[in-house]
């Protein structure tokens, strides 16, 4: 009796998948894009903007060089280095940037969630792959270039998942 019932629930489950459109994609071929912006934080309300936690996205002219992300970063990946950079600008005095390695950052988003001047945030760009591991570090000028969007399948992240469509 266990048995015949244990092949029936199989074969029910089976049946109902059948219906349902698959959530693979054939990468490269089709590419993911996402709906919104990356994942941000609002320190004025406390409260993280949902979204996918990606490439993060460094705006110059905000970023003070207060080292709050790369301090926010030490327990958990240290992937964020503060380096020297060679432009001026009236907010940052120490003239310091993050720089982040990507081949230690587990995209957690405790850096943008501690950046009190809006300067860090995530982007939906999931595409990098590098032949070296020198690859993997993003300067603060490659974090300022914006990131390009695909045309592809779209995917709408909500409470309760993701979808494609």
């Amino acid at each position: 009796m266990n048995t015949a019932t244990g092949i029936i629930k199989a074969l029910n489950s089976g049946i109902k998948h059948l219906a349902v459109k698959r959530f693979t994609l054939r990468y490269p071929e089709e590419k993911l894009k996402f709906v919104g912006d990356g994942y941000q934080f609002d320190p004025s309300t406390g409260v993280g903007i949902a979204g996918y936690k990606g490439r993060h996205m460094l705006f110059h002219d905000h970023c003070t060089g207060c080292q709050l992300c790369s301090i926010a970063c030490e327990g958990v990946a240290e992937a964020i280095a503060m380096v020297k950079v060679p432009e001026e600008h009236k907010q940052n005095k120490k003239a310091i940037m993050p720089q982040i390695d990507y081949g230690k950052c587990v995209f957690c988003g405790l850096c943008v969630d501690a950046c009190p001047f809006y300067a860090l945030y995530m982007t939906n760009d999931y595409e990098l792959s590098s032949f070296s591991k020198e690859g993997l570090i993003y300067t603060p000028a490659q974090l300022q270039v914006k990131p390009y969007v695909s045309q592809d399948s779209e995917i709408k992240i909500t409470d309760r998942g993701a979808t494609h469509g």
